[in-house]
């Protein structure tokens, strides 16, 4: 597995969003980006995670940052959750798992002893040159905005 570590270049990458339109690490050169890997669509977690961090998208926005979410779900799927909840960003769906590999955001697991590979739900900060500024692995899905900006010394 790959273990990235903050100050590395953030590994370029090419995914089809929920409308079915191709992104890249690319298209975000300039802004800081919030890129954040989840298991599931309309799960507990994953819904308090992305709500959270809509509901402060435009404090995000403000302090230069675009948001953009990966998981496996199918693009379908995403425009389904993102039309549910009114998500102001875009969604991967990574069903091919390249980028999550890419990210080290894929890996064993452990649920009730046992053991199962599965997305590691993983947030990185990447910087508007493309390097990683901050990584979280142990994301408060319920106040993830305020973790981030916390972390990144900005006030909220």
């Amino acid at each position: 597995m790959i273990e990235l570590k903050e100050g590395d270049k953030a590994p370029s990458f090419s995914g089809v969003n929920q409308d079915g339109k191709t992104l890249k690490l690319s298209d975000f050169k300039g802004k800081r980006l919030i890129l954040y890997f989840y298991p599931k669509d309309n799960t507990p977690g994953c819904t308090a995670e992305s709500c959270n961090l809509n509901e402060n998208y435009d404090e995000l926005t403000k302090h230069g940052f675009e948001v953009l979410g990966v998981s496996p779900d199918e693009a379908g799927k995403h425009q389904k959750f993102i039309a549910k909840y009114n998500l102001s960003f875009n969604l991967i769906a990574d069903t091919e798992k390249e980028i999550l590999q890419a990210y080290g955001a894929w890996g064993e697991k452990k649920l009730y002893g046992k053991v199962y590979d599965g997305v590691l739900r993983t947030t990185f900060i990447i910087s508007p040159d493309g390097v990683i500024e901050k990584i979280f692995k142990k994301v408060k899905t319920k106040d993830h905005t305020n973790q981030i900006l916390t972390e990144l010394g900005i006030d909220f």
